[in-house]
């Protein structure tokens, strides 16, 4: 079960959005105001899903149209749009930076005093069930605890808006449920791309994107419907 839908969101805004990447036209005309607190982005491998969320903080520029997140331009304001987005990858390796858990939560806090930082990890690493874990390797955990240390990275600098790229694609079925579940419970605004479509329909939007195109989005029912039609 999900936490109740937050009011008064600032929106995600796309307007008449292209992108293109080695000469290949990846998003086409893409237009869409989003204010939901939970939002799924579904179709097949290719078709635009990941180009998507990267533009949501400025990880790819628009080749037309604009991005903006929460009033800010993610191309002329790209600084302040990543302190406001926080962005979770598919695969956690390419995220976790430091040697062991703890160092890793603490880079995310640079620039705090020491002391607020040791508090806040520890609070952090026992909420996500890695205390104990605290100063082993990171490269030694599993894929589940990776994944946790990953969105946890994300989740204690506090941000607004959380992007997370297909983060259960790599997960057994019960750490794809937990990282699911903790993502879905986050008082920020959720951006999720997915292949998993009970996840998909937890969320309060979907969209549906096709060979670049923003195809459909509304109400998850209807738009996942409407991607397994395409799909049969």
């Amino acid at each position: 079960m999900t936490s109740s839908p937050r009011i008064g969101m600032a929106p995600i805004v796309l307007d008449r959005v292209s992108v293109e990447l080695d000469g290949r036209a990846v998003l086409r005309d893409v237009s869409v105001e989003l204010t939901a607190p939970r939002i799924a982005v579904i179709g097949a491998n290719g078709s635009g899903k990941s180009t998507f969320a990267r533009l949501l903080n400025g990880l790819i520029a628009p080749h037309s149209g604009a991005v903006s997140v929460q009033g800010l331009d993610t191309v002329r304001e790209r600084a302040a749009v990543r302190r406001l987005v926080g962005f979770v990858f598919t695969n956690p390796d390419a995220q976790i930076l430091m040697p062991t858990p703890a160092e890793d939560l603490a880079l995310s806090l640079r620039g705090l005093p020491k002391a607020e930082v040791s508090a806040r990890v520890r609070e952090t690493l026992e909420t996500h069930g890695l205390a104990e874990h605290a100063e082993v390797p990171a490269s030694s955990l599993s894929g589940g605890q990776k994944q946790m240390l990953a969105l946890a990275s994300v989740l204690i600098a506090g941000p607004r808006v959380i992007v997370a790229d297909e983060p259960t694609t790599l997960l057994d079925l019960r750490n794809a449920r937990r990282i699911g579940d903790l993502l879905l419970a986050q008082q920020a605004q959720v951006v999720v791309v997915t292949h998993d479509l009970e996840l998909a329909g937890r969320c309060d939007t979907v969209l549906y994107f096709a060979d670049g195109r923003l195809v459909a989005s509304g109400a998850p029912a209807s738009v996942i419907e409407a991607y397994r039609r395409a799909c049969a």
